[in-house]
Parts: structure tokens; sequence; C-alpha cells
């Protein structure tokens, strides 16, 4: 049996801290059946080692109640075969989000998925944010990972209805994803081993699933008549 790869940090804490300044329009009960007209989203700007032009590619559900991210070269490593440059690799979206008329949106959950070979002695770390574009804060939190482990991970984090933080109504706020891998050889035989971790998975299913909650936004008090 592989050693454990140990997380670090709950994506619901990430979640709830950075995405920060709560809509003051958005009213009613929060459900996870998604309005009927399709939401598009479109990436505006991709940067980073760990999506290179072409490499990442975004697409919603056909039911409205999840985007995936998936990655193709999206993969850090060290040891032997390794370039100096490789232990560390990133990637910044920022996502153009057009959601039905008289409706607002949230995270609800992120489904992690990815593959690891840690030798022993060997560690990792991943590191995310999400924010809405103008927030104005921004909270990073970091997850650990250690060898010896060779296979699959996944992980799925919820963030509790109480903590959601929607995007604005009736405004058009892009939706940033930064993300970080970095492996470190620690006491690994880097002559002649080589660990890595990816944030996608060998067998080419979606590596990151991010599910929607949805509210109707209040419409605003209709003015009385003025008299002339």
């Amino acid at each position: 049996m592989p050693g454990a790869l140990l997380a670090g940090g709950a994506l619901a804490a990430l979640l709830a801290s950075t995405l920060a300044g709560t809509s003051a329009h958005a009213g009613g009960p929060v459900f996870e059946d998604p309005p009927d007209d399709s939401i598009v989203i479109k990436i505006a700007t991709v940067n980073g080692s760990g999506c290179p032009q072409g490499t990442a590619a975004v697409a919603v559900s056909p039911d409205n109640k999840a985007f995936t991210v998936t990655y193709s070269d999206y993969l850090a490593q060290v040891g032997k075969g390794a370039k100096p440059v490789d232990f560390r690799k990133n990637c910044q979206l920022n996502l153009i989000m057009h959601v039905p008329q008289g409706f607002t949106y949230a995270i609800a959950s992120v489904d992690y998925r990815g593959y690891a070979h840690l030798e022993q002695g060997a560690s990792s770390i991943s590191k995310a944010s999400y924010y809405f574009q103008g927030s104005p804060e921004t909270t990073t939190h970091t997850h650990n990972y250690a060898g010896a482990y060779d296979d699959n991970w996944q992980a799925t984090d919820k963030t509790d209805y109480a903590h959601l933080v929607w995007a604005p109504c009736g405004e058009l706020r892009n939706f940033n994803i930064n993300t970080e891998l970095r492996v470190n050889a620690g006491t690994s035989d880097t002559k002649n081993t080589t660990s890595f971790m990816t944030m996608d998975s060998t067998d080419g299913d979606v590596s990151t699933v991010y599910h929607f909650a949805w509210k109707k936004c209040d419409q605003p008090p209709k003015r009385p008549p003025q008299r002339r």
C-alpha cells in the first residue's frame, strides 16, 4: 500500500475567505437547480508555466450546474530528467462569466483531481486562490503533500451555504483562478529518481470541477411616478 498523500488545508476555507465581498442585491433562497438559460464562460487571459497557450480549456456542463477546467500540460517535477525550473509550475486564468439575467452565482464546491509520484523523502505543495475581479482581498491557502506516493489523488471540498460569496448582481465581474504546484526533492535520490505532481490525471478525465450555487437577484423597487 503506498504511503499517504497528506492534504494540508480545505478548499472550503479557501473559497469562503478569498471570494471577498457579498452582493447586497442577492435575494431569495439558495438553490442548486440552475436557471434554464445557458451560461457562457470564456477565457479572457491565460498565463503561467503550468498552462502554456492551448493547454487549458474551460467547459460548462450541459445542466448549468458546474464548469470544468482541464489542463493538459500542468506538471511540476524534480530529479532525474527534470530541468531546474520544473520544480514549480503555475497558472493564472481570468474568466469572463456570462450568467442568465436576474441570477447570481457562487462557487459551492470544488473537485480536484491529479496524479502524483513522490519518492520517499520528497514532498510537494499546491496553492490556490479564487476571487472576483475588483475584490479588495485575496487569501492564498497552501496544501501540503508527502511521499512516498504513486497514484491518482482526488479531493472534494464544500463551502457551507452561510459562507458563500456571490457575484455582484447586474455587474460583469471576471472570475480569477490562480494555482501553483511545487515539488521539493527533500532527501529523495534526485540522481536516479524523479518526483512529480500533475493537475490532471493520466486517464484523461477532467481535473477540476467548480460547482455552482444560484440565487435570484432582488429587483430594484419601482419609483412612483413624479407629479408635474
